[in-house]
């Protein structure tokens, strides 16, 4: 990892408004305004505004778009599943 890449935490999401908190938390550690992700992914801003509060729910290709622009992945799982297979541990619930 180069010092220009900030460290984002992966994180569960299963809700719009934690989606929301999980964007506006990646998009302030790129040191990004909200001006600035939506002309890097050709949203407006009072829409990322929208998403990041949890008011409203993005399509799949608004969040596709989002993720891009924040260089981030999406990646699903089975509840109760980390990254490397194993249960969440402790560390995971706090």
């Amino acid at each position: 990892m180069t010092q220009s890449q900030p460290l984002i935490r992966p994180a569960t999401v299963r809700s719009v408004k934690e989606l929301g908190h999980v964007l506006r938390d990646a998009r302030k550690a790129k040191k990004l305004t909200q001006a600035d992700l939506a002309r890097r992914s050709g949203l407006q801003a009072h829409h990322i505004s929208s998403i990041e509060t949890g008011a409203t729910n993005p399509t799949a290709p608004t969040l596709f778009a989002l993720l891009a622009a924040l260089d981030l992945d999406c990646i699903i799982l089975p509840r109760g599943q980390s990254l490397q297979g194993n249960p969440p541990g402790i560390e995971d619930i706090f």
